[in-house]
């Protein structure tokens, strides 16, 4: 049987929640080290808001240990190499965030003395900061009265309320929602466990509402149909784009890489040559394409999703000699790849083109590691 409650209530009801229940995350202030008098780490919130956009928890966990390990402070990642930031970074997708990271921090140590701005409007003047990690920086790191909402959010809004028309339209609504019932004490624990309640208990398929704070109160249970929401648009088919991307190996077991222009898709990642693709445009697929003559051979085809089209590159290899110029470029060792800045797709390009091309780092790793052992 359903109840009506107030705005308070709903806070009461998922805060007490959230107090045995939360996810302990490594960039998390728990409500038990907030009891002890420990403050969320500003820095760290808006690192982990960062990388979790369009990522999920578990792949985010050791980037971020990762980054810490690196840069200890946001003056530490402001004062770094853009490379080697760009290097960290690799792998975990959607680069631009990267390279606003970066910009970021460097605006916070240039103009804020290293300290963030605690309100939601500072924040967004920051570069590469929008409404949603303006409002998160400011509910965790500073306890502010935000409304966050992303998509674990707007899952248990929809539904909690049953916000039937489709995204991305409804999200004016669901926004005004979560305002309403955001507390003005504790409003970061309260958004970081609407989250939590989207991510393990208000799934998009089989949810467990049995076992949901808002069980008697979910608008949507009441109706059995929570699967239903949030009403999507229709996705428009992924376009197809095709190119061709050249792997050389030198006779020093080098391969030719170059960086790419700090604008546009993959901008400033590094990469090995490639056509002129593009997300509206196809390069050309053939060998007469490669940067210079060589033995070229075919070596396969890899398909890459990317957010807004799906590509399908033409692998090519070719053995070559010392003499040959890396003109834009360099030649990197083999055993060096794992610290180059290599988004997935050329990875891919790589490992299709050498198949053991990453296991040759994973082996010199190992190899070290019983030398030490031995010593």
């Amino acid at each position: 049987m359903l109840h009506k409650i107030e705005g308070p209530a709903y806070a009461q009801l998922l805060l007490a929640w959230y107090d045995r229940h939360h996810r302990d995350l490594p960039w998390r202030t728990s409500p038990s080290m907030a009891a002890k008098g420990l403050r969320a780490n500003p820095y760290h919130v808006w690192l982990s808001e960062v990388m979790l956009q369009q990522t999920t928890v578990q792949a985010v966990k050791p980037y971020f240990t990762k980054f810490l390990a690196a840069w200890p402070t946001v003056n530490d990642l402001a004062a770094a190499p853009t490379e080697d930031v760009m290097a960290a970074w690799a792998g975990l997708g959607y680069y631009a965030r990267a390279r606003n990271l970066k910009k970021c921090a460097e605006a916070v140590a240039d103009q804020h003395g290293g300290i963030f701005p605690d309100t939601e409007d500072g924040l967004r003047a920051l570069p590469g900061i929008g409404d949603y990690t303006a409002a998160a920086v400011a509910a965790i790191a500073f306890n502010r009265q935000a409304a966050v909402m992303d998509g674990n959010v707007e899952r248990v809004i929809s539904r909690l309320f049953l916000i039937d028309s489709p995204l991305p339209g409804s999200k004016p609504l669901m926004k005004a929602r979560v305002a309403e019932i955001t507390p003005n004490d504790r409003p970061g624990d309260f958004a970081q466990a609407m989250m939590d309640l989207g991510a393990t208990i208000c799934t998009p398929k089989r949810p467990a509402c049995a076992l949901c704070p808002f069980n008697g109160h979910c608008l949507a249970l009441a109706q059995d149909e929570p699967e239903r929401l949030p009403v999507k648009a229709k996705k428009k088919d992924k376009p197809v784009r095709v190119g061709a991307a050249f792997v050389a190996v030198n006779d020093e077991g080098e391969i030719l890489l170059r960086r790419r222009i700090d604008s546009g898709l993959l901008g400033g990642m590094t990469e090995v040559p490639t056509t002129a693709w593009t997300a509206r445009l196809d390069g050309g697929t053939e060998k007469a394409h490669a940067p210079f003559d060589a033995d070229w051979e075919p070596a396969g085809t890899i398909v890459h999703v990317f957010t807004h089209f799906e590509l399908r590159l033409s692998i090519y290899r070719a053995k070559v000699g010392n003499d040959v110029k890396a003109d834009d470029g360099w030649w990197e060792p083999v055993t060096n790849l794992d610290a180059q800045a290599l988004p997935t797709v050329m990875k891919k390009a790589i490992s299709q083109a050498i198949p053991l091309a990453f296991a040759a780092r994973a082996e010199k790793t190992q190899q070290s590691s019983r030398s030490r052992k031995v010593s």
